[in-house]
């Protein structure tokens, strides 16, 4: 059998692609340097764009890639942005449109890094992204989040969440199910700051939480609820094909098909869609992280699929207008 994630094993499942026509934009990938921890560079991702849809822009979200380790520790990220900025002036790197980088939000100084970033990334800046996720249980996770456990509580971290909505930054989420509270409580403090929910809110199937589908599902609505009430939050629809999400695709025979993937996981994103509406999710590919499950093609083609269920704007919204709205595209 091809090793799982390889390309020989993305292969098995070729399918059509589904309204080739249809511009979408992605605002939600990765690039690491060929040293990295899962290589994969601008022409990794020009494969992966030009796999038949027709993807009109997209936004890196900071990965911890190339790091310039001789900077001040604060600084250090700044060197991910200058990397993601040079891939972005390489032909066919246009198509990067922002950047969302990481800054410990808990700086007296973060201003400096802001405008450090900002300086990096040739007008892409768009954002950041202070990792929340903390394992409960690090040794079941592929890719186990480390953050302190009560950080969206900290008083420095909030001011810091507020001063990106100053400076008109966006702030990205990635934390787990279980911390969606702490994600509320953090919101309703921030008002003014766009907070950006990635994939879902991560719910778990690994670990104690392997096999509890239905229960993550019963907990997560009601909290997923709660933030649509939040007007400043948005959500980015997809990274559930991540290994910790506990769909088994990443060690499976071969990989799942577009309907295979919404007969699994069409719950989550219509179930959201009606929380937050259209205008304010956006389909995101989470790749190369979700390319561990599936391909390119047919991530896409499960999005236009559901995109499908709604009205054209609707559609629109979900395929790249809240997407470039929210990161000014």
């Amino acid at each position: 059998m091809p090793t799982p994630g390889s390309q020989q094993w993305l292969d098995l499942v070729v399918e059509d692609v589904v309204d080739p026509a249809t511009g979408v934009v992605d605002p939600h990938h990765h690039l690491w340097p060929p040293e990295g921890g899962l290589p994969y560079g601008l022409d990794d991702l020009l494969t992966d764009l030009g796999d038949g849809h027709q993807v009109d822009a997209t936004v890196f979200v900071e990965c911890g890639a190339a790091y310039r380790r001789s900077d001040p520790d604060p600084m250090a990220p700044v060197g991910e942005t200058r990397f993601v900025a040079d891939a972005a002036d390489q032909p066919g790197g246009e198509v990067i449109r922002g950047i969302v980088a990481r800054a410990n939000l808990r700086l007296d100084n973060l201003d400096e890094v802001l405008n450090a970033h900002d300086a990096a990334a040739g007008g892409r800046f768009r954002g950041i992204r202070h990792h929340l996720a903390c394992a409960d249980d690090p040794e079941s996770y592929r890719i186990p989040g480390a953050a302190e456990p009560d950080l969206a509580a900290d008083r420095s971290f909030r001011r810091g969440v507020r001063r990106l909505g100053e400076r008109g930054l966006t702030y990205d989420a990635w934390l787990y199910h279980f911390q969606l509270d702490d994600l509320i409580d953090l919101v309703r403090a921030c008002d003014g700051t766009t907070v950006i929910l990635d994939h879902f809110g991560t719910p778990v199937g690994v670990g104690r939480w392997a096999g509890r589908r239905h229960e993550v599902w019963e907990g997560w609505r009601p909290r997923m609820a709660a933030l649509a009430a939040c007007e400043n939050v948005v959500v980015k629809l997809g990274g559930l094909a991540m290994p910790d999400n506990g769909y088994g695709w990443d060690t499976a025979e071969r990989p799942p098909s577009s309907d295979e993937m919404l007969a699994a996981q069409g719950d989550w994103y219509r179930a959201t869609i009606d929380e937050f509406g259209p205008h304010r999710c956006m389909f995101e590919s989470n790749f190369p992280v979700d390319r561990w499950s599936l391909s390119y093609r047919t991530v896409w083609n499960a999005f236009k699929k559901i995109a499908a269920e709604y009205s054209t704007s609707e559609a629109a919204d979900l395929l790249g207008g809240t997407a470039r709205r929210v990161y000014s595209i």
